[in-house]
């Protein structure tokens, strides 16, 4: 239940460990409902997620900060791609992180043989980052599960559950702890051209 944000985490702090950012506590709980098949997930609406962020924003804003990067790790946020572009169109400085474009860097560096519709869930990235960072949260048997189903066209309508029983949707069998270090930094370096246009006139 808490993969998302651990792999969240794991991406801020590599991006800490190479800039002068400060990181915050992660928001938790998001817009998670294509997982409502799963006892135990917590949603909040993407109105409520757009308002927390906003909030956040605003009280970083009053206090002098005026610079945020959303750090996403769940891809059921869209919401969060409005807030920044609502943001920016206001002239605030956001972004989020990290893009499509930025994941496929570092899939080619880390040497990850699953393509990003293969891998949408718990599969080689996640596993492979959590290998590398906290390896005591992956359960027994991952080695022996993978799933693929590439064609998810109705998944907004029906949610994972039409397409896993098991929640995964990838190839875990091949995750690394070495692709996951890979990963971040691939990831860290990424970023240098987000830091490089929020902080360009500053």
């Amino acid at each position: 239940m808490a993969t998302d944000t651990l792999v969240a985490c794991a991406i801020a702090r590599a991006v800490a460990d190479s800039y002068p950012v400060h990181l915050l506590p992660p928001v938790t709980i998001s817009c998670s409902h294509e997982h409502a098949a799963w006892p135990g997930t917590v949603s909040i609406s993407a109105v409520t997620l757009h308002a927390v962020v906003r909030d956040i924003a605003d009280s970083l804003r009053r206090s002098g900060i005026d610079t945020l990067v959303l750090v996403n790790g769940h891809g059921g946020n869209y919401v969060l791609g409005n807030v920044v572009q609502e943001a920016s169109a206001r002239g605030e400085r956001m972004a989020l992180f990290p893009a499509p474009e930025d994941w496929e860097a570092a899939r080619a560096r880390a040497g990850v043989v699953t393509s990003l519709l293969t891998d949408m869930h718990a599969g080689e990235i996640e596993t492979s980052i959590l290998l590398h960072t906290s390896p005591e949260v992956l359960r027994p048997g991952y080695e022996t599960s993978d799933h693929v189903s590439d064609d998810r066209r109705h998944l907004l309508t029906t949610g994972m559950s039409a397409y896993t029983d098991s929640g995964v949707i990838g190839r875990p069998s091949l995750g690394t702890a070495e692709k996951g270090k890979e990963l971040l930094a691939s990831l860290a370096d990424s970023f240098g051209a987000y830091f490089s246009l929020l902080t360009s006139d500053s």
